[in-house]
């Protein structure tokens, strides 16, 4: 007969805030058992894995949100961690573009939020932008120097190798499939068997809201997923680009429009083209799911949003199907890329936390009860912040095992 494996904590996901808050718990409570379960063969395979790399500043979110709290002191341990284990980053620079007139009061507010968070930017005009950037257009922007490229897949693969020296078990092959109070405990059934824990944290990230339900909690948002569809530049073109070139984003939509970002370990992305996904783990046009199509397209939060942003929507379809479409958004930002410059680079899915009320939620949202924490959404700058997310979590976790 089997014995129930037992642990401190069981945490569901390994992505980077699940590893991240693997990594806080045990240099905090490191007597304790902590467990980790992922349903993949190895860690980092989804969002995390197909993140395009970027150390955020902090820029954009709004003073005081967690986002903004997050991300500074996020991306200071980030930089701290890679600095002690030698995982190699570089603070490569960012500009954010005001193609037209009409984008400069937009640009001045980003630029007042960046300095409310303590951002290093400075506004510049586009003679200094071509000194940065001298293939962008552009008559004004911000330039952030302390914007930076990473690998985070290195980084969770070293994070992984932290928790288990410090005695974790990080168990792939776990998919989770139930979970049930006993005697005031939860009980979690996975591929790798059941495993009773006295709290659960689930941080699976593009199905947070299914494990939400799973561990008896109602969340307050459905993950509805979009594609993230990208280009790279040949190498021919690559001097196009020396850092990060952003646009300036449309506040009525919650991407940051299609950007340039030069990848720690060489090449340019360009994109995101972001178009809904027929499958939360959908990173090809073809795949498809039946229940996450359904689910999502029932859903009275997607269908409004849809309603709202259906023009934007049609307009990002397009440039999905039509290439030239894509080069003529990349052309705003610099006009020299051609479409013979591009070629086809693997995609992401981004989760989108969208309430029934087909708001963004565009903060971090975490639900908890005496024997489960869900981390319910975990929006960009996630990556960047996650070992403070971590820290975060932590905290709530001490609470629970006083």
């Amino acid at each position: 007969m089997n014995v129930m494996q037992q642990a401190d904590v069981a945490i569901i996901g390994g992505g980077i805030i699940g590893l991240a808050t693997a990594y806080r718990l045990q240099e905090r409570f490191p007597g304790k058992k902590v467990v980790l379960l992922e349903k993949e063969r190895e860690v980092a395979q989804h969002q995390t894995g197909h993140n395009s790399g970027v150390l955020h500043s902090g820029i954009y979110y709004k003073p005081g949100s967690l986002r903004a709290q997050n991300c500074r002191a996020g991306k200071q341990a980030m930089e701290a961690f890679c600095q002690q284990e030698n995982i190699p980053f570089q603070l490569c620079g960012k500009v954010i573009v005001a193609i037209t007139n009409d984008e400069l009061p937009r640009l001045e507010t980003i630029f007042e939020r960046g300095q409310a968070n303590g951002v290093n930017c400075q506004m510049i005009d586009g003679d200094r932008l071509r000194e940065i950037e001298p293939h962008s257009a552009g008559i004004r922007a911000i330039h952030v120097p302390e914007a930076g490229i990473i690998d985070y897949r290195q980084v969770c693969e070293r994070l992984a190798q932290r928790i288990s020296e410090a005695g974790g078990e990080i168990k792939t092959s776990a998919r989770v499939t139930g979970m049930f109070r006993r005697e005031g405990r939860m009980v979690v059934q996975s591929g790798a068997g059941e495993l009773e824990a006295r709290l659960v944290v689930n941080c699976a990230g593009l199905f947070s809201d299914r494990m939400t339900w799973l561990s008896g909690q109602r969340p307050d948002a459905q993950i509805v997923p979009f594609r993230g569809e990208y280009f790279e530049l040949k190498p021919s073109a690559q001097h196009l680009c020396n850092g990060l070139i952003y646009p300036v984003p449309d506040p009525n939509f919650p991407f940051l429009g299609v950007h340039f970002t030069r990848m720690i370990h060489g090449g340019v992305e360009c994109g995101p083209n972001a178009v809904f996904a027929f499958k939360r783990e959908g990173y090809y046009k073809t795949s498809f799911s039946l229940i996450d199509t359904l689910e999502s397209l029932t859903y009275p939060g997607f269908l409004r949003m849809a309603w709202r942003h259906w023009r934007m929507g049609l307009h990002e379809m397009w440039r999905s199907f039509n290439k030239s479409a894509f080069v003529a958004a990349l052309q705003r930002l610099v006009p020299e890329v051609r479409s013979e410059h591009l070629v086809t680079a693997p995609a992401g899915v981004r989760a989108q936390a969208l309430s029934r009320d087909g708001n963004l939620i565009e903060d971090f949202l975490i639900l908890e009860n005496e024997l489960v924490i869900n981390v319910c959404n975990a929006p960009s700058p996630a990556a960047t912040a996650s070992l403070n997310v971590g820290k975060l979590v932590v905290d709530k976790i001490a609470a629970h095992l006083k």
